[in-house]
């Protein structure tokens, strides 16, 4: 479950670091449509994985108290 956990938080760092650099390169103006599905496609993704490690995390809590 370690290994899982980890992964998990390496696609979560990477996916961070790729929503940070797609809203840097933003315009200041004419934002175009799928410039921010792509961002908001990240988002969701994020939220996603955010919330399996969450998850993994809550069972890993559950089983050490057994």
């Amino acid at each position: 479950m370690n290994e899982v956990r980890q992964n998990l938080i390496r696609e979560i760092v990477d996916l961070k670091e790729e929503l940070q650099e797609r809203k840097l390169s933003l315009p200041a103006h004419s934002i175009r449509p799928h410039q921010l599905l792509i961002i908001e496609e990240l988002e969701d993704k994020l939220h996603k994985l955010e919330e399996k490690l969450r998850l993994l995390d809550s069972e890993k809590f559950t089983e050490e108290e057994k």
